[in-house]
């Protein structure tokens, strides 16, 4: 654990002082003379220039003094005498053994007795920060292997200063074929792929355990990190993207875990996204080793240093037997929910994919739902809506990619994400054998919008009542310029079909269809020209009985304990829920019992 001390002489508003920005929002014109710590046992001063002594005798060791001199250089460099930032920073000799939790002390020198005190859970450091830390850690001795975009990530440990005690190679097999003979030959020619970063961390981290013999090396814990990218090409037509892995021990005798991310790079300039990667990899290797139990803050601290707008994570998965209760589903949940991408896809085995594994060049189909839970509408809505996208010309059968879309305004109807909620619906889907999407996207032109980055040929989406109503209601596209004309612009100039599943209208006792859609005049001709042109589509159902069943209602059962909604979803189902006890289902339990899925911290 890290404590930050910081003294400082003008005031700096409240809002600023939270602790993972506190230094990065230091002014050039604040003037700092001294570091003051706070602790339980009283007071300690720390003149400017004092010497690395400890500043707690038995609570604090490795104390020395640190000047950040700009918001980018956190504690990281040398600057001006007025923007000097004196800081006392000291490592516990025993955490979590009755010490107090860190704080963060704003001493104001003109006023002692007035101090703001925030909690602070996790230091934010910079990268280099970070690659420093790694160096001195004796413990810690591994590869590094670099395709594409430079040796950017290896770089930040060579000019940290201390590598030679890190780094036991770096390699960066450029050419095709040499690539190749080390790390063998991808059948797909796809180079830049998640196949590839587990060959070389195969291959790398078998070298680190083959070539340094454990009788020499006790106390080390090994890790291979390695990465394939490419950058922004020169026309700047295709944007820049990259696989990042590590494997690495938490002890010298451990089994090492593993943990694969894809990331896309935002930036229009390929020297831009060179340092990106730099700063991404060495967070993906301190988060791992320093923050491999909270998974969640290992997460988060991939953006250290990084805007959103920069770069976008989408595929996440971590494994081994230090996450061993981490589900990786809820690994992609958090993706969304932080806003480091808009969408996430997870296999029937709960395995997070990247999105052009499984949507390139495939003839998309999407249905989106709340599916809690899936029910028997929900699935008849599926069939046929499937059956019908078969037997369009465009569509190749062997070629089709079903996709169950929750939306995050979904998962938020009742407040904030229900983890344990999210999985009950998550459980019953994979159980099922579908491909699960998670996404941001409230609107449907985003989705299709989402769907076009990786196929041309023909999609569909299968829609109940309310969402066609929704999909023809101006007021969801009062933020683009071209409002609703836009929206369906951007969705209908690709290759899309819409099947509409009728509905029941029980105040007038009607049964709509496309023909008789309640439609706005003044969006009529719109709806008109579509349905002409054969863009919408009609499901037909026999069994009308179907459009009085709502998954609010069966949830409303399920939770209340009446029977009778057994009836009301699939026969799996039935048994899923009452197996795995989900949707706070307390009756009798079915035959056999499934492992609950773990939550992240």
């Amino acid at each position: 654990m890290v404590l930050v001390f910081v003294g400082k002489e003008n005031g700096i508003d409240r809002p600023y002082t939270l602790a993972q920005h506190l230094l990065s929002k230091v002014g050039p014109s604040i003037d700092y003379k001294m570091a003051r710590a706070v602790w339980s046992v009283g007071p300690v001063y720390m003149k400017h220039g004092a010497g690395p002594e400890p500043a707690v005798t038995g609570v604090c060791r490795a104390a020395h003094l640190t000047i950040a001199c700009d918001y980018r250089h956190t504690l990281g460099c040398t600057g001006t005498e007025k923007s000097e930032v004196n800081a006392h920073v000291a490592k516990l000799i025993r955490p979590g053994s009755g010490v107090p939790p860190v704080r963060w002390y704003l001493c104001n020198e003109q006023h002692p007795q007035s101090t703001n005190t925030v909690e602070s859970n996790r230091v934010v450091l910079s990268a280099k920060q970070k690659a420093l830390r790694i160096n001195m850690n004796h413990d810690l001795y591994g590869t590094f292997a670099e395709i594409g975009a430079g040796q950017e990530v290896v770089r930040h440990f060579f000019r940290a200063g201390g590598a030679s005690g890190t780094i036991a190679k770096t390699i960066s097999a450029y050419d095709k074929d040499f690539s190749d003979a080390i790390y063998g030959v991808e059948p797909t020619g796809r180079y830049v792929c998640e196949a590839r970063v587990h060959k070389m961390l195969d291959h790398e981290y078998r070298l680190c355990v083959e070539r340094l013999p454990r009788e020499k090396h006790p106390s080390k814990r090994f890790f291979a990190f390695a990465n394939t990218v490419a950058t922004i090409n020169y026309h700047k037509t295709i944007e820049g993207h990259g696989w990042f892995g590590i494997r690495f021990q938490t002890g010298p005798n451990k089994k090492p875990n593993s943990v694969i991310l894809h990331a896309r790079f935002h930036e229009s300039d390929a020297l831009l996204q060179h340092a990106t990667i730099g700063i991404l990899g060495v967070n993906l290797i301190y988060g791992c080793h320093f923050l491999y139990k909270q998974p969640n803050d290992l997460l988060q601290s991939l953006y250290d240093e990084l805007d959103k707008d920069r770069i976008e994570i989408d595929t996440i998965q971590m494994n081994g037997p230090d996450f061993a209760g981490v589900d990786n589903r809820l690994l992609s949940l958090q993706l969304v929910k932080h806003g480091m991408t808009d969408a996430v896809i997870f296999s029937p085995d709960g395995r997070n994919l990247q999105a052009a594994d499984v949507l390139y060049k495939r003839n998309i189909l999407a249905i989106r739902g709340s599916f809690r839970p899936v029910t028997k509408v929900n699935l008849d809505m599926m069939e046929r809506g499937l059956s019908l996208f078969r037997e369009e010309n465009r569509v190749d059968e062997s070629n089709i990619q079903l996709l169950f879309e929750i939306t995050l305004n979904n998962l938020k109807a009742e407040g904030d994400i229900d983890e344990k909620d999210f999985l009950d619906r998550a459980d019953i889907l994979c159980s099922l054998g579908h491909t699960v999407l998670i996404s941001n996207y409230q609107e449907y032109y985003k989705l299709i919008e989402y769907f076009s980055r990786y196929t041309k040929k023909r999609m569909g989406v299968i829609m109940g009542g309310n969402a066609m109503m929704d999909l023809f209601n101006e007021r969801y596209y009062r933020d683009l310029n071209g409002g609703i004309l836009e929206a369906f612009g951007i969705m209908f100039s690709r290759d899309l079909k819409v099947y509409a599943y009728p509905w029941h209208d029980a105040k007038n006792d009607v049964l709509i269809r496309t023909d008789n859609a309640p439609i706005h005049p003044r969006i009529k001709p719109l709806y008109d020209y579509l349905l002409f042109n054969k863009r919408i589509s009609d499901i037909q159902l026999e069994d009308l009985s179907l459009l009085d069943i709502f998954s609010v209602e069966v949830l409303r059962m399920i939770r209340d304990g009446q029977t009778g909604w057994e009836d009301l979803v699939p026969l799996e189902v039935d048994q899923i829920i009452k197996q795995n006890r989900l949707f706070g289902y307390e009756g009798p339990a079915g035959p056999g019992n499934l492992a609950g899925a773990a939550v992240l911290n």
